[in-house]
């Protein structure tokens, strides 16, 4: 009981590192190119395609899709993008996010003290803001991998208890309990890459079969909850925002509620597709690669699906979130 207990604490430790490195990265590239991407953003958009590729890189610069979307929110409700340019750019943020659990599927573990050690001596050494903000988002990077692997170190002995075995086993034999777990996971720790660092490390643990505990069929419903998830970010953003701002954050979580609602019913589709498209070798070895390829195959299908779409996108979210009628703007005006 006592040694559940330390890894617990441990677990929940090394997500504290990893969500510490997340923000610090994130918060450090933002502040090197925050207001370089922020102008980018208001000037690249346009056509759709070039509003897409303007979202991915932005997002895979920035490392946030949160910190992008939140910054989208805020150029719609100022009136600098309209919504029929921002929605394409919403679905770049989503194949952008994806960037990170490909980054985390390399396993870097081994280079974090190296990458630490070199974010830090810049910091000491380096006189500039943009030169410092850099050496912020490196060590992030290095506490960022710190924090998986502590996540690592404490999973394992976990995944040799009967209760998260069990859980396990009802997660893969109930995709939808998946959905919900990932679901709950993300609103939690308000991060999806946190969610999904967790998932990769979880899955690759063994099970009582040399298997991974999880397996990619359990894995997959998971992941899919943490992308329906991550949009509370954007909903939260939006509140005391204008209309088109409300629109924005709704379009976020129609795209990846509907892929998830569509992903879940092709399950086994899902599952083979991500394995043809995977490395081959032992499950419990290319299993994070095979949910980070997951990751980016939901969210790039979802792109390929809705960006032609996109009027209709607009129209949807312009019915959820309707203007102002006669009467409540009298109101508004009575109570100003």
């Amino acid at each position: 009981m006592e040694g559940n207990l330390n890894s617990i604490l441990t677990l929940f430790g090394g997500l504290a590192l990893f969500l510490y490195g997340m923000d610090e990265l994130s918060r450090g590239l933002e502040a090197a190119a925050g207001e370089r991407m922020r102008a980018l953003l208001a000037a690249l958009t346009g056509e759709p395609v070039r509003s897409v590729l303007t979202g991915l890189a932005v997002t895979a610069v920035l490392q946030s899709s949160s910190a992008v979307t939140v910054m989208l929110i805020g150029l719609v409700s100022a009136g600098l993008i309209p919504l029929r340019r921002a929605v394409p750019v919403l679905f770049g943020a989503n194949i952008g996010t994806t960037v990170t659990a490909q980054l985390l599927a390399f396993r870097l573990e081994d280079a974090r003290w190296a990458v630490l050690f070199a974010g830090v001596m810049l910091g000491f050494f380096c006189r500039s803001k943009k030169g410092k903000a850099a050496a912020r988002a490196l060590a992030g990077f290095g506490l960022l991998f710190e924090g998986l692997a502590v996540m690592g170190t404490a999973l394992a002995p976990l995944a040799e208890g009967e209760l998260l075995r069990g859980w396990m086993l009802r997660v893969r034999a109930d995709p939808l309990l998946g959905v919900l777990t990932g679901l709950c996971m993300t609103l939690t720790v308000q991060s999806s890459s946190a969610t999904i660092a967790m998932l990769q490390n979880l899955a690759a643990q063994p099970g009582a079969s040399g298997c991974s505990l999880l397996g990619l069929a359990g894995a997959l419903p998971i992941l899919l909850g943490d992308n329906v998830g991550t949009t509370i970010t954007a909903i939260l953003a939006s509140l005391g925002r204008s209309r088109d701002a409300k629109r924005t954050a709704a379009a976020h979580a129609v795209f990846n509620l509907s892929g998830a609602v569509v992903f879940c019913g092709l399950l086994p589709q899902f599952v083979r597709l991500t394995e043809a498209v995977s490395p081959k070798g032992p499950e419990t070895g290319v299993i994070a690669r095979q949910i980070a390829n997951a990751h980016t195959l939901f969210n790039l299908i979802c792109t390929l699906v809705w960006l032609p779409l996109t009027p209709v996108m607009v129209r949807l979210v312009t019915k959820l979130v309707p203007d102002a009628s006669p009467k409540q703007e009298r109101n508004t005006e009575t109570r100003s």
